[in-house]
């Protein structure tokens, strides 16, 4: 609904007429020279060969990462989609490392996935970046801007997209409903109290050097929604290298706390 799928396919579109010499739509374009494009697209089967639709997933994204190479371009929409959820995102996470961390592989990549867990990797792998679909909500309507930026998607929009195809209301508000309880029962009970009580008790140990004191209290100081996703990446890297100086054993404190 957002045009992330189109988005892809032009992506490909334009690497291809590059190489051969063409003109692109863009005011600028550094692109680089390209030896194959590899796609993993949409939904089908090779039920003639015994290969259901989750296979034949597996078997294209088995050829991607044996031929592909650090020149390829690689387009994944939606990968892991054909099997439970757990191993979908297992396989899905799986490949992603796979593609930035093999020495003989590192292609230029573009994979889209619905998988929020997936973009927590920004932070451990340095060459992925994050980007979304931006979309504006009116009300409880959506609005899709097809614009790319920087960063994570608050949240995915299936349900919506549901009652825009016109499933019964019923359905939807049940949906609607069950989604509410899901994320409920998924979500981490995050008890900011006990964690300032914590924080507080370690702060006032007598035992506590001056460096822990500082990481401490540079924690304490942060303001967390006053910061952009990048300069929360570059704060936690400074905070996890103070903690791994001299106040290091503080975060082993609060964490047996």
């Amino acid at each position: 609904m957002s045009g992330k799928s189109t988005y892809l396919r032009q992506t490909a579109l334009i690497v291809l007429m590059a190489q051969i010499g063409s003109f692109v739509p863009a005011a600028s374009a550094a692109v680089g020279l390209t030896d194959r494009i590899y796609t993993r697209i949409g939904l089908y089967d090779r039920i003639g060969s015994g290969e259901s639709t989750f296979m034949t997933e597996m078997v294209e994204t088995a050829h991607i990462l044996h031929h592909a190479t650090p020149r390829s371009l690689i387009l994944l929409d939606e990968l892991g989609r054909g099997t439970s959820t757990y191993d979908g995102l297992a396989v899905a996470r799986a490949v992603l490392e796979y593609i930035h961390n093999h020495p003989q592989l590192r292609s230029k990549t573009l994979f889209a996935t619905h998988y929020h867990e997936l973009t927590e990797l920004s932070a451990m792998l340095p060459r992925l970046q994050n980007l979304h679909v931006k979309i504006a909500e009116q009300g409880s309507e959506l609005v899709f801007l097809y614009k790319i930026a920087p960063g994570v998607a608050e949240k995915s929009y299936g349900v919506y997209a549901a009652r825009l195809a016109g499933l019964p209301r019923p359905v939807v508000r049940r949906a609607e409903e069950l989604l509410g309880e899901y994320e409920r029962q998924s979500g981490y009970a995050f008890d900011e109290a006990e964690a300032e009580r914590l924080v507080a008790d370690q702060f006032h140990s007598p035992t506590a050097s001056a460096s822990e004191r500082a990481l401490i209290r540079a924690l304490l100081e942060l303001d967390p929604d006053a910061l952009s996703p990048v300069e929360a990446l570059m704060k936690l890297f400074e905070l996890r290298r103070m903690a791994e100086g001299e106040g290091g054993k503080s975060i082993k404190a609060l964490k047996s706390a």
